[in-house]
């Protein structure tokens, strides 16, 4: 769950998540849409797939990999959280390289640090007596002090260490987000709601559920909400009509009551919950 997302939006889904999935072979077991149900609204639904398929090959080979290696071979897990989770569980002297730490390096060091030479500067700080303390440490450091626009260098317990106290000149220029214009329809009747399932063939949340995308326009339509939400590297001015799907539309009236049971997009939760629906 922090794979790309900050630790204040993943707590509570990591509480809910973990009283509905408290143990490997309860995850192992369950149904693909009732994982992604219950993951809906930290967005990067991959995650929860692998996350998934994760748990149904350790329960399969009947124990946890316990080195980096090991863990880097199962679905979704990357170089950064198989460090992670060897050197916080099992004691594993591997280094951990996550945006955090990205930054705090960069900014200890002076110095653009990428690839290999990020890693092996990373590696060579670690405490090889407590990894997971140092790793966790550094993540932390990132996260709450050495923060991306506006360092807490006051309050730096290695300030004395570091080469820039603040921000270090960046050496590419940022994404900039695109902008976009969508229109959903939200038709109700009888405390149901009609929703329409992602092809499971889509490159983005496949699968998933949303409200119909419409593209009819015009002063009759009754705009129930506008609001904007963003998705990697787009930015989405949103407007939702009351009215009904287009003609043909392939999608079921879902009872409010199994809205909370379907894996529904971020961006449906959010809608769902501007209009009190949820």
């Amino acid at each position: 769950m922090l794979q790309q997302t900050r630790v204040v939006a993943v707590v509570d889904h990591y509480e809910r998540f973990l009283q509905r999935f408290p143990n490997i072979e309860t995850l192992a077991g369950a149904r693909e849409a009732s994982v992604l149900a219950a993951w809906s609204g930290l967005g990067y639904y991959r995650r929860a797939r692998m996350l998934h398929a994760t748990a149904k090959q350790i329960v399969k080979a009947g124990k946890f990999p316990a080195t980096a290696a090991e863990l880097q071979a199962l679905p979704g897990i990357g170089r950064y959280t198989a460090a992670a989770i060897a050197s916080i569980a099992f004691d594993q002297p591997v280094a951990v390289v996550d945006g955090n730490v990205e930054r705090v390096l960069r900014r200890l060091y002076g110095k653009q640090l990428v690839g290999e030479s990020l890693w092996g500067t990373a590696q060579q700080m670690l405490s090889p007596g407590r990894p997971g303390d140092f790793n966790q440490a550094m993540m932390e450091l990132g996260a709450a002090i050495c923060l991306p626009r506006q360092p807490k260098c006051a309050q730096c317990p290695v300030s004395e260490m570091c080469a820039t106290r603040g921000e270090l000149p960046a050496s590419v220029p940022g994404i900039r987000q695109r902008k976009r214009s969508i229109q959903y329809a939200l038709d109700r009747r009888n405390g149901s709601v009609f929703l329409v399932k992602r092809p499971a063939t889509a490159s983005l949340m496949p699968g998933m559920w949303e409200l119909p995308e419409i593209t009819a326009t015009g002063d009759g339509l009754e705009t129930c909400i506008t609001l904007r939400h963003s998705i990697t590297v787009t930015d989405y001015a949103v407007r939702v009509v009351r009215c009904p799907p287009a003609d043909g539309t392939v999608g079921r009236w879902v009872p409010k009551s199994r809205l909370s049971t379907l894996p529904l997009t971020g961006l449906a939760r959010k809608i769902l919950r501007a209009t009190k629906v949820i």
